[in-house]
């Protein structure tokens, strides 16, 4: 019973438990179990300072009185009685990340043992369906966070629903891509172009058309350094709460965790539509004239798809030297630092708002 209470007890993070550290909320570490001793502190024999002290802390040396600066060690029903008190328990503190990590062109992971890893890390177990795990995960936010940006590999696509038809929605080869928006780009180009041959002629028309092409895709480095940043990894204003945890790992978390699954490098083709309609309808409502607004959204779509297979491309294949030096920056973020780096066709935003990697 006590083993199985132990599994169901939600797993925290050192640094979780060092916020509990005042008389209103004061945790405590023995082993790897937390205790809860908020309300313990009046009814402290000792006073509550002695417990304040160690307030968010490691707490096993002084009731034992092994640590060299408390003299009083606490009788075994004095432990007995703080099983009532317990609230989670610490991490394993298995580490995967090396901050030193450098890439090699020719870098090929190793496939994660799946049962070592459950038993090393109480994460996520990779035989199952994975989303179902983070809605009912009993781990803290930075537990989750910790993890997730700690890569794991596979030689298959990982399951993240247990039915199949939602299954396919998020798996897409990087070709996919291409095939859809390549089309839908040359729709919008043609659009602005005939809209503006008509108003300036054919070969000012041209101009103007290329003009706004260029524009859009400039703006596509833009949205692609802030989507990154703000929105895949909005990680300090995620809140601690299974369904946002669920849907950070559905947005992005998935591809931090296994980061060279080849199904799931490219944006799958609904979750592209949903997240690009708000711009488009923007583009349509603050550029005047459509034609300049379809020409703008067209060199969007199309630096959108140079981006998605070319992030394809630098977590699986042999480069040209620019490409190399890309592909070492991006393994980077994933294998080093997720806080940084956040180009993925260039750098140029990482050094315009300092979160280059070095």
């Amino acid at each position: 019973m006590a083993e199985i209470r132990q599994r169901k007890l939600k797993i925290y993070t050192r640094a979780d438990v060092q916020t509990h550290n005042k008389p209103d909320s004061c945790w405590v570490v023995i082993g790897r179990m937390i205790y809860d001793v908020t309300e313990f502190l009046q009814d402290h024999p000792g006073g509550d300072d002695l417990i304040l002290k160690y307030a968010g802390q490691d707490i096993e040396g002084a009731m034992k009185a092994t640590n060299g600066i408390e003299d009083h060690p606490h009788t075994p029903a004095a432990f007995g009685m703080m099983s009532e008190m317990i609230v989670g328990k610490l991490d394993s503190g298995a580490r995967i990340v090396d901050e030193n990590w450098v890439a090699t062109d020719d870098f090929v992971p190793e496939e994660s043992n799946i049962q070592e890893d459950l038993e090393r890390c109480e994460f996520l177990d990779l035989s199952k369906p994975l989303l179902r795990q983070v809605w009912e995960s009993n781990f803290s936010k930075d537990f989750y966070l910790e993890q997730v940006h700690q890569p794991r590999h596979l030689k298959k696509s990982a399951r993240l629903f247990g039915y199949d038809f939602l299954e396919m929605f998020t798996v897409t080869p990087w070709y996919v891509i291409p095939i859809i928006w390549v089309p839908i780009t040359l729709y919008l180009l043609t659009r602005s172009y005939m809209e503006f041959s008509t108003k300036f002629g054919g070969a000012l028309g041209g101009l103007s058309t290329l003009g706004c092409f260029l524009t859009g895709n400039v703006i596509w480095t833009i949205l692609e350094y802030g989507m990154h940043r703000f929105l895949f990894h909005v990680d300090d204003y995620l809140p601690d709460r299974p369904f946002f945890l669920m849907l950070h790992f559905l947005l992005h978390g998935i591809h931090h965790y296994l980061p060279a699954d080849g199904l799931r490098l490219v944006m799958p083709p609904i979750l592209f539509t949903v997240l690009q309609y708000p711009f488009t309808q923007l583009a349509y409502k603050i550029f005047p004239g459509t034609a300049i607004a379809n020409g703008i959204i067209s060199g969007s779509f199309a630096f959108y798809v140079l981006y998605d297979c070319m992030h394809y491309a630098l977590h699986h294949t042999k480069l040209p030297n620019y490409l190399k030096q890309m592909k070492s920056y991006h393994l980077k973020h994933h294998y080093s630092n997720f806080e940084l780096g956040f180009g993925v066709t260039s750098k140029f935003w990482d050094l315009v708002f300092k979160t280059e990697l070095k």
